[in-house]
């Protein structure tokens, strides 16, 4: 079987479906389902979202330039879902789909306390890209909630058990294949075992 070629278009999934949490000068809240995001830079910590001038959040992100990305599980599926096909012109999605704002270190918007990770972000560039406004923020902090710490203290987000969106479906992740560097730790260890492997007796 061959490849067909298509036109030009966004290909590149699955990506994090986030809910992105953003208030306004007035105490207005909204929430926005962003598939367009992504990490940036690690020094200093960074990261963007690309957002439609259309859409209500929009102006709010403008005006107070900061916002928090808010990681998805399968039991906020239903909320993210809902936040990316709903107007905040229309209703409040906080009471809609009974999610908490709980206030953090940013002045007007708040996180979702639903979600496992609230990354707080303050826009220091907006790129005008065409379809979509890129908003490129750096990172000021990071909640965790503490019920996915294990006995070690560490954050395990797996527990929380994420969603990822690819082509206009979601969906929770598969099984653990591995940790990052596992290639070559696993040629480290084959070349380990093939030298104690003992010779031929004569």
């Amino acid at each position: 079987m061959g490849k067909q070629l298509w036109k030009a278009g966004n290909m590149l999934y699955p990506l994090p479906a986030v809910m992105v949490s953003a208030g306004d000068e007035q105490g207005s809240y909204n929430i926005l389902t962003v598939a367009w995001t992504g990490t940036i830079c690690s020094d200093p910590p960074m990261l963007y979202i690309s957002v439609k001038k259309s859409r209500y959040s929009h102006q709010m992100l403008s005006q107070t330039r900061e916002f928090f990305v808010n990681l998805t599980t399968e039991a906020t599926a239903f909320a993210t879902d809902y936040c990316g096909v709903k107007s905040g012109r229309d209703i409040s999605k906080f009471e809609e789909l009974k999610l908490t704002p709980e206030k953090g270190i940013l002045t007007y918007a708040p996180m979702i306390r639903e979600c496992p990770v609230n990354i707080a972000c303050r826009v220091e560039r907006i790129e005008e890209l065409g379809s979509h406004d890129m908003f490129i923020a750096r990172v000021e902090g990071v909640y965790a909630d503490e019920q996915y710490m294990d006995e070690n203290g560490r954050f395990d987000l797996m527990q929380a058990k994420p969603i990822v969106y690819s082509h206009g479906q979601y969906y929770g992740l598969g099984e653990h294949i591995g940790r990052f560097g596992f290639s070559v730790q696993k040629k480290k260890k084959d070349k380990k075992d093939k030298k104690k492997k003992p010779g031929k007796k004569i």
